[in-house]
């Protein structure tokens, strides 16, 4: 979890979310005045690569063992505008596993100064063998790594 994140400690939609901290910048404002919702999908792509990372798992071990965990859907509940400068926060966690080929991932940004959820997000992952894109089980390495950190509903 990032130093922001005792501020806000309370709201989550999970206990112990992996968190990002974020701004919107200039260029994620859209003709609306907001944060563009593409940039939210950018957003978790992020946050999604940073906790397989700091749980141990990097795009270089995905490359070495021909696996990957890729979407296979994506939902994404937009509840709230985020503005340019504004501190976010986005929270991730690993909700659900099969122990063979799929995952599922949720999110939850979150507006620092009011704690508001600004949207919610679940990708259905499959695991893939990265040369041919077929679903491949899932390797041992990723199962000892992703299957302790589900958090469950």
């Amino acid at each position: 979890m990032t130093e922001a994140a005792p501020a806000l400690a309370e709201g989550w939609d999970r206990p112990g979310p992996f968190t990002l901290a974020l701004a919107p910048q200039p260029a994620h404002i859209d003709g609306l005045g907001h944060t563009n919702n593409a940039v939210y999908v950018q957003w978790c792509e992020q946050v999604a690569w940073a906790h397989s990372d700091a749980l141990g798992l990097t795009l270089a071990d995905y490359q070495r063992l021909d696996r990957a965990m890729a979407i296979r859907e994506g939902h994404y509940d937009y509840l709230l505008p985020s503005f340019e400068g504004e501190a976010l926060l986005l929270g991730t966690w690993l909700t659900a596993s099969d122990g063979k080929l799929s995952m599922e991932r949720r999110f939850q940004l979150r507006r620092v100064s009011d704690g508001a959820t600004l949207l919610r997000g679940r990708w259905a992952l499959v695991c893939i063998e990265i040369s041919s894109g077929r679903p491949k089980r899932m390797p041992a390495e990723f199962l000892a790594i992703y299957e302790v950190a589900v958090v469950a509903d």
